[in-house]
């Protein structure tokens, strides 16, 4: 037989699992110190850069 589920407390819960998933996310994001935001920044910038710097280029457009 199949288990009775209350729709009401299954929407809440989910609900809450929502919110508590965002509010992890902003902690994350604003929860960083800006000094370690800017050092992640750079690396993040510097890695494109060295990655764009060994791509070779064939002299056309991709278009």
């Amino acid at each position: 037989m199949a288990e009775i589920v209350n729709l009401t407390r299954a929407r809440k819960a989910k609900a809450r699992a929502e919110k508590a998933r965002q509010a992890e996310a902003n902690r994350v994001t604003h929860g960083t110190p800006k000094a370690i935001r800017k050092l992640s920044d750079a690396q993040k910038d510097k890695a494109e850069q060295r990655l764009a710097g060994h791509r070779l280029e064939n002299g056309e457009d991709d278009n």
